[in-house]
């Protein structure tokens, strides 16, 4: 099954053009590397130029896409991809899709597409490291599934792991060798391991920090889309969506969304899914209603979604697909939800659920969730105007609300999709 062609008419003219001309702005801000950073770099944990979350090389995302959707130049880019290579470049074993060669070599190939192949000498060389890291990540995987112990986060999910790389590869090189391995070993992820009876083999020992901690004795099961089985969900899917078959992948994904449907809160009409539930949650098979996620891209209905929409489409299920639309629709229309998201960025705020609502929508031809995206469209621009800092970063900063604001305005995000590092696409 190939993806639909985009069908949604474009919102609003006026919510249109405000939201260009934010995006513009935002990009104009972000153009010169020394105004953003006047010290040179960013501070905080994920800073180094190299990271897409909160470096040189998510900035750089933003650049590359306006010049490819002729809204942004070449030479922008280049000096934002001069800034994200400082340094020696990470292909160590923690290097991710949000870190190090993976993350260069998914910016590269988005440029050498807009640059009749000014990056490929660059790219090839990240392509090997990549997949030399790559495979090492695989490795340990199967090693630690013949062990039948329980996964590290870091070794399946999207920032961290491999559901990440594999949405790398799948944009990078859908048929090629890596990215059926990586999607094999998802499917694999999937099946049971021994263990109490209940528990999904994705369950962790770790509390949703990545740690052991005395909160969670019994560790936790995650649904997001940044650390959680939904990341798996939506990259097996998207490779169906895209033609590539790997033996297994449909009842994968048939198994996960049995656990989601297992843990779906809420009507028909307005469900949404925890973010993460832990052993004694599983225990009772109850879910209390305060425990509802934000509707973040991270843990919360952004993500979860759109995740499901995706399955839904790869299964050929309407229902799913019809399911997951109510539950976009209904937040979009619910102020207490849209209350509890004051921040403007990709992961934690509303840019996040703009533009997956987007995705939604466009994908379906919804044109009811398309009627609501200008009321949350003028909610995010009136916010950021009475913001007095905003952080530059992609994830959780003005680089990715700009993206998101971009792409509503043109209504087009040519392939490769720059939103695939979020699993929407």
């Amino acid at each position: 099954m190939t993806p639909a062609v985009p069908t949604t008419p474009a919102p609003a003219t006026a919510a249109t053009a405000a939201a260009m001309a934010a995006a513009g702005r935002l990009a104009r801000q972000l153009a010169d590397p020394h105004t953003v950073w006047p010290g040179g770099r960013p501070d905080g944990p994920r800073a180094w130029p190299q990271s897409l979350a909160g470096g040189a090389a998510g900035i750089a995302l933003l650049h590359i896409e306006r010049a490819r959707t002729g809204h942004g130049d070449w030479d922008t880019v280049h000096t934002w991809l001069t800034a994200a290579v400082q340094g020696d470049v990470s292909a160590a074993a923690n290097a991710n899709l949000y870190f190090g060669a993976p993350a260069l070599a998914y910016l590269l190939h988005r440029a050498t597409t807009g640059t009749a192949g000014r990056y490929r000498g660059v790219l090839e060389r990240l392509d090997a490291a990549t997949l030399t890291l790559t495979r090492n990540r695989l490795t340990a995987a199967h090693r630690r599934i013949n062990l039948a112990e329980r996964p590290p986060m870091e070794e399946f999910d999207l920032i961290q792991g491999l559901s990440g790389l594999g949405a790398h590869h799948l944009s990078r090189h859908p048929h090629h060798e890596i990215t059926h391995d990586v999607l094999a070993y998802l499917v694999r992820l999937t099946e049971p391991l021994p263990g109490p009876a209940g528990l999904p083999a994705w369950w962790m020992d770790v509390a949703p920090t990545g740690a052991p901690h005395v909160d969670h004795p019994g560790g936790h099961g995650n649904f997001g889309l940044a650390h959680g089985i939904g990341s798996a969900l939506a990259v097996l899917s998207l490779a169906l969506l895209h033609g590539v078959h790997v033996p297994g992948t449909t009842g994968a994904i048939e198994r996960i969304c049995a656990w989601t449907d297992q843990w779906r809160q809420g009507e028909n009409t307005a469900p949404w899914w925890p973010g993460y539930i832990s052993m004694q949650q599983a225990a009772d098979r109850h879910v209390h209603p305060a425990l509802r996620p934000r509707p973040s891209w991270c843990y919360g209905i952004s993500g979860s979604a759109r995740a499901q929409q995706l399955a839904g489409l790869a299964l050929n299920d309407p229902q799913r697909v019809q399911t997951a639309e109510n539950a976009i629709l209904a937040t979009l229309r619910d102020p207490r939800q849209l209350d509890t998201l004051p921040e403007t960025g990709l992961c934690h705020g509303m840019a996040g659920l703009l533009h997956a609502a987007w995705r939604t929508a466009t994908e379906t031809g919804n044109t009811q969730i398309t009627a609501e995206l200008p009321r949350l469209t003028d909610r995010l621009i009136t916010t950021l105007d009475r913001s007095s800092h905003t952080d530059p970063e992609l994830l959780d900063g003005a680089a990715g609300t700009a993206l998101a604001l971009h792409t509503l305005a043109t209504g087009h995000a040519p392939p490769p999709a720059w939103d695939a590092f979020l699993a929407l696409a």
